[in-house]
């Protein structure tokens, strides 16, 4: 699964992510890992080879779009971005359903949405257009 390709399962979640961030990558592949494990049936697709093409036109998504927030297919189609798709993606997995508790807390969701937009993808996304990914 981490060999860049796209794996998709129907009726899944599916994470859609920036595998040339390093650090995108690194947290993919833990949770790559762990839905091995546990056989937790998530679809990957990697935005960054071009190889998702056709599924960005069909989503109506913009390549630099996706690398700028986390981006998540829940099993229904729809798209849920940042924060949301996070909760979504640890929904799945029984090890962060707890996670996905207390972010969901009103008072805690609000200020994780504000570091995550504001913050943290706006950096994360800085730093690798300024090393070209």
């Amino acid at each position: 699964m981490q060999d860049g390709s796209t794996e998709q399962k129907t009726g899944s979640v599916t994470a859609l992510y920036h595998g040339a961030c390093p650090v995108c990558s690194a947290e993919i592949s833990h949770y790559q890992d762990y839905c091995v494990r546990k056989a937790v049936a998530i679809g990957w697709a990697d935005i960054s080879n071009g190889v998702d093409a056709p599924l960005l036109a069909d989503l109506e998504l913009d390549r630099e779009d996706v690398k700028r927030r986390m981006t998540v297919l829940d099993s229904d189609g729809r798209i849920h971005r940042g924060v949301d798709a996070f909760l979504v993606l640890w929904r799945q997995m029984p090890r962060y359903n707890w996670l996905a508790r207390v972010v969901s807390c009103p008072g805690v969701y609000h200020a994780a949405t504000f570091l995550y937009d504001r913050l943290l993808a706006p950096a994360l996304y800085a730093w690798n257009r300024s090393r070209g990914r």
